[in-house]
């Protein structure tokens, strides 16, 4: 996994059966695991398809492979080295014993011509392929065990235990290792490039498994992809939590860039483990994830977590077992709301995303509706309905006759099945405005950072292309020219009762990129799980007035997000200052 932890430099950072071999309880911190065969505790959800369970012992012994290879040849797995040729064998080797058809993809775009390796397994409709991924490499520091061995040791022991049982396929599957993640995702944006249109629209979901035996980690499903899914579903059988991730980056990015749908799922890299996680999945509040990250230490044994490998080893083979074996697969497909509340004075309207995701089978269409509303609230969708896998935008609109309280409206989607969300609706009273004013503290970024948490060096005296509007500090987030990721948030509670709010802030937007039609760096600009604005290098300006209406949080805590993703390419700066978020 890539993840830039200082401002300093271009250094890149960034369900299952009856029976589960793995313990239910969260036990981020512990290596010892049940041995297989041993049955899930009661109360786990039980699950229509079986597949049989991955050893975590056999994934171990491939970690102790790959140890080996990073001892015998300089103490890395780097791209380009012979540690990581050693690994890239082993894996072709392996596969082709068991029975894949290998493609051994020289990778001239990573260094030293490094290999990707992508095995298919025969059967299955190609045109409904389903993609699993891990980077082969590591950085120069370390043997890179956790990052990304881990990844790469379990996806190769599920792919030998499908092999090994040979179950009939009904879409197809594909498991890809890739050079180059640490440089930049080079080999899996070669790969990516190398496809066809009609072989990218043949991958109907692709999931990558990054860093998935943290010490002290999580567990993080961050997509909404058919893969991810499914993976949400194995946990939840296992009564474990999972929670999406603000960490970047990895090869999922290629896959989503190219419109194919994605996740990245892991354990955590170097953000700092919080109380709340604690208390889901034990561990050590305020300390990474993963103390060893691109560091020395990333060894085996000594950085495993056994516990969450094999969980992760377990989950990987349920998500590939029930998305590509088996009877024919029905069409299906998932609802959910990027906000599922909202608030609003009465003659004001709220807005959320409607996201769907194609579950199983093939694409459909989506007819979206809703019930439940009362008198004097309206709901529309736009468009009214989508394609599996696309959006819409719900607005709720209320009259100054909508009486005040909270009420629950259904969301419906209809296709070849249905599926239905909630979304809690709160009508303001008419009552007076109390609390009215700029609610944001240090708006203008210049006494220290608090009350805002950034990443660090994004606040500060900055100069040049971070230059300040106003004042002698502000918010700096990327420009440097290498992928990584800055963020910038402030949690602020909004009084009910009133008729404006208003989220306000200046932005200058510098890039070096020559593209008048890409994206490559962006900055995502949202209240809440609400997504107000995206930002790229397309949209370069000197200081502009950026206005949002958050009236739908009235009433609420909200917390404001900046997140500033650049790629491995030409810089782009996004810089904020005068922030204010006026109530009246």
């Amino acid at each position: 996994m890539r993840l830039r932890t200082v401002k300093a430099g271009p250094a890149l950072a960034v369900f299952v059966a009856a029976a589960v071999a793995f313990s239910a309880l969260p036990a981020a911190a512990s290596t010892g695991v049940r041995s297989a065969g041993s049955s899930a505790p009661a109360g786990t959800a039980a699950l229509l398809a079986a597949p049989p369970t991955v050893s975590v012992a056999n994934v171990n012994a491939h970690l102790q492979q790959l140890q080996t290879f990073a001892t015998n040849n300089g103490g890395n797995r780097a791209t380009g080295t012979a540690g990581h040729t050693a690994t890239t064998t082993y894996l072709q080797q392996k596969l082709q014993a068991a029975g894949y058809t290998v493609t051994v993809q020289t990778c001239t775009t990573c260094s030293g011509s490094a290999k990707n390796i992508i095995a298919d397994w025969p059967g299955g409709n190609t045109s409904n392929t389903y993609m699993f991924g891990a980077h082969s490499d590591g950085v120069s520091a370390g043997p890179g065990i956790n990052d990304d061995g881990s990844g790469t040791a379990s996806l190769l022991e599920a792919a030998l235990v499908l092999a090994a049982n040979n179950p009939t396929m009904t879409n197809h599957v594909r498991f890809g290792w890739w050079a180059g993640e640490e440089q930049g995702l080079i080999g899996s944006k070669f790969y990516v490039n190398s496809l066809t249109t009609a072989q990218k629209s043949a991958i109907k979901a692709y999931g990558t498994f990054d860093m998935i035996a943290s010490t002290n980690g999580g567990y993080f499903v961050t997509g909404t992809d058919a893969v991810a899914v499914k993976l949400r579903e194995y946990f939840t059988s296992i009564s474990v939590p999972t929670e999406t991730s603000t960490e970047c980056c990895s090869d999922d990015g290629s896959f989503r860039n190219a419109g194919i749908p994605a996740s990245i799922n892991s354990t955590g890299a170097s953000y700092t483990k919080t109380s709340a996680q604690v208390t889901k999945w034990g561990g050590t509040a305020g300390a990474a994830y993963d103390p060893c990250y691109h560091k020395a230490c990333d060894t085996y044994p000594s950085n495993v977590n056994s516990t969450s490998l094999g969980r992760w080893a377990n989950a990987e083979l349920y998500s590939v077992w029930t998305l590509t074996t088996g009877t024919a697969t029905a069409n299906d497909f998932s609802v959910s709301l990027s906000s599922s509340t909202g608030a609003v004075n009465p003659g004001s309207s709220a807005t959320t995303t409607v996201a769907t995701a194609t579950t199983s089978g093939s694409a459909q269409t989506v007819a979206l509706t809703s019930s439940g509303a009362p008198a004097g609230v309206s709901v529309s969708f736009s468009p009214a309905s989508v394609t599996s896998g696309g959006s819409s935008t719900m607005t709720v609109a209320t009259t100054t006759a909508a009486a005040a309280g909270a009420y629950t409206i259904t969301v419906t989607g209809t296709g070849s099945a249905t599926h239905s969300v909630s979304y809690t609706l709160t009508v303001n009273g008419t009552g007076s405005c109390t609390g009215a004013g700029q609610k944001l503290g240090n708006p203008g970024f210049e006494t220290a950072t608090t009350p805002w948490t950034a990443t660090s060096g994004v606040i500060g005296a900055n100069t040049g292309d971070g230059a300040p509007r106003t004042g002698t500090r502000d918010a700096y987030l990327n420009g440097y020219g290498s992928a990584h990721t800055d963020t910038l948030s402030q949690s602020v509670t909004l009084p009910a009762g009133c008729s404006a709010y208003t989220l306000s802030f200046y932005l200058k937007i510098g890039t070096a990129e020559t593209t008048t039609t890409t994206q490559y760096d962006k900055l995502t600009v949202k209240a809440g799980t609400t997504t107000l604005q995206v930002f790229s290098n397309l949209n370069a300006s000197g200081y502009t007035l950026r206005s949002y209406n958050l009236a739908a949080f009235a009433g609420q805590t909200v917390t404001l997000t900046f997140t500033g993703v650049e790629d491995s390419g030409l810089k782009t700066s996004f810089v904020i200052d005068d922030t204010a978020l006026t109530v009246s």
